[in-house]
């Protein structure tokens, strides 16, 4: 292990830790591509709320979003980049870390 990785705070990232922004990376990583409806469902928030959650991890290239035309209404794709994944999976080890219980001293 290299002294990077030895502290279990390495991967922690607050940009994904904030508690929506780590369930729509959970969403998006569960499912690979999720359309903004559908997001909003199943997090139960606003449109708003959402949105602001999403241009953060966008801004943080977290995350990419795709608009098509479906059904004659314009739908919004989101997705976690590569960046993303690697973000939200190193948070999620992170996390680990610091609630595992420590060994007891011998």
């Amino acid at each position: 292990m290299s002294p990077e990785t030895d502290d279990p705070l390495a991967g922690f990232d607050t940009t994904v830790h904030a508690p929506h922004r780590l369930r729509i990376c959970a969403l998006l990583e569960a499912t690979g591509e999720a359309e903004f409806g559908l997001v909003q469902k199943e997090l139960a928030l606003s449109a708003s709320a959402l949105s602001k959650h999403v241009t953060v991890l966008m801004d943080a290239g977290y995350v990419e979003q795709r608009k098509a035309v479906r059904d004659t209404r314009q739908r919004v794709w989101l997705r976690l980049t590569r960046q993303g994944r690697a973000a939200y999976q190193g948070h999620l080890v992170a996390l680990r870390a610091i609630t595992a219980p420590s060994d007891p001293a011998p």
